[in-house]
């Protein structure tokens, strides 16, 4: 394979790839957008009975008991409600990022492969060139896969700072 078809493959791989980071942002946002949309119709329902059971007290006294009533279960629809914008999130996160790990395999595959053939057709004395090449090539692979490693640290500190929070929200619940 000629290098210029080579570089042409690599080319459409990386348009290809743009197309499904780009489908996978867009599934990543209409589920965020279907979250927000139920959570808005909830918190309108919701409004509209609180105002209702508001309406209905005839008695100053009446109002702390309201108030009591209504925060308790706004907070745990809070607290969902973070929680499932952070779960599609992480789950768009995760798509991408392993998405992305594929594409960067393959474009170091085809790189490889391209370097290879212009070390086979590449004139005498120009291996150390070509050695370089490659050593850069693997040293920003290394670089990427450290970068790799502490984003996912990073997304499961994450996650269980999260997952603390909505224990936390049920602990409060359970002693109230």
């Amino acid at each position: 394979m000629a290098i210029s078809e080579q570089v042409t493959a690599i080319g459409k791989a990386q348009v290809e790839a743009a197309l499904r980071f780009a489908e996978i942002a867009a599934q990543g946002a209409e589920k965020i957008t279907e979250i927000n949309i139920k959570t808005a119709k909830a918190a309108f329902a919701d409004g509209v009975k609180n105002l209702k059971a508001l309406s209905e007290i005839r008695d100053v006294t009446e109002l702390p008991g309201w108030a009591a009533l209504v925060a308790q279960p706004n907070l745990d629809k809070a607290t969902a409600y973070g929680k499932a914008i952070y779960e599609a999130a992480a789950a768009t996160g995760s798509e991408i990022g392993t998405t992305l790990d594929q594409q960067i395999g393959e474009f170091t595959k085809q790189v490889n492969i391209a370097l290879e053939v212009a070390l086979k057709s590449a004139p005498a004395g120009s291996e150390s060139a070509v050695a370089a090449v490659k050593s850069v090539i693997a040293v920003a692979n290394d670089v990427y896969d450290n970068i790799v490693k502490a984003t996912k640290q990073l997304a499961s500190m994450t996650e269980a700072n999260v997952a603390a929070a909505a224990q936390t929200g049920v602990a409060r619940k359970k002693a109230a």
